[in-house]
């Protein structure tokens, strides 16, 4: 389980890392620039200069100022910010809420290992599935994949569940999912990249589109804030966390979730019947 409080390794990534964080912090990402380096020149002369350019270099960029973005909810959510995603027939009467952070590793492992089994329980109506995306790995490990990544995964699931589900197991398959330091989730060609593997997604141009506007940008932050209230109310300290009523889901080790066909299947087995 990816430790979200593990204090020295939290401590030895930030002190490695201080100065990229902060040059992380700085940046602005081209989709977000409101005002390139022309214009600006242009309407210095035209303010006066000096003041407006102090006001300019105090306002917030990059994830700073997507806090103060409108929110736009995707399509196929549900709740006051659109952060309720449940996918599965409504009929099946249990939901496991699933815990993951995009950059996590051990969410890729548990992905690959039974991700298509989960995805048949769910087909057939065994239970639902409720996501809640976390982001603690940027602040961790110093990045901006996790939030870029459940950014775009809003924009699957704007088109459908099931493009929401086949582009979250492309991210964490062995193929494309990065080693957690490395945070290739940033780069918006990567996570078009993939999403192109995806039928409902390939050359979708208005999937892509909200990619590289950041149109989910505020959406995954607000999601990431549930996770953290979740993560204190239940006590659980990371991804992938599996929970049913109330209760985490664990293998058979009692700590951590099932990374087996077999362990996931009768731990499930034993929270249905709960």
């Amino acid at each position: 389980m990816s430790k979200r409080n593990s204090q020295s390794a939290k401590s030895a990534a930030r002190e490695r890392l201080r100065v990229e964080r902060e040059r992380q912090a700085k940046r602005d990402k081209a989709k977000r620039q409101a005002i390139v380096a022309g214009s600006v020149v242009a309407v210095l002369a035209a303010a006066g200069g000096i003041g407006y350019a102090v006001v300019q270099a105090n306002r917030p960029d990059g994830w700073d100022a997507v806090k103060n973005e409108k929110l736009v909810k995707p399509a196929n959510t549900t709740g006051e910010n659109g952060t309720t995603v449940v996918i599965g027939k409504s009929s099946a009467k249990k939901t496991l809420v699933m815990y993951e952070d995009p950059r996590c590793p051990i969410c890729a492992q548990l992905e690959q290992a039974v991700g298509s089994t989960m995805h048949k329980d769910v087909d057939d109506g065994k239970y639902k599935i409720q996501y809640v995306g976390a982001t603690f790995i940027d602040s961790g490990i110093p990045g901006e994949g996790s939030r870029n990544a459940l950014s775009a995964m809003g924009a699957a699931l704007n088109v459908s569940p099931q493009a929401f589900l086949d582009y979250k197991s492309a991210l964490y398959s062995a193929k494309y999912h990065p080693g957690e330091t490395e945070d290739k989730f940033a780069s918006d060609a990567y996570l078009i990249k993939v999403a192109n593997t995806v039928d409902a997604l390939k050359n979708n141009k208005p999937f892509q589109k909200a990619v590289k506007a950041g149109t989910y940008d505020k959406w995954a932050l607000v999601m990431s804030e549930k996770f953290d209230t979740d993560s204190k109310k239940y006590n659980f300290p990371g991804t992938p966390t599996l929970m049913m009523d109330g209760k985490i889901v664990t293998g058979s080790d009692g700590k951590n979730a099932p990374m087996s066909v077999a362990d996931y299947t009768a731990a499930l087995g034993k929270a249905l019947k709960s």
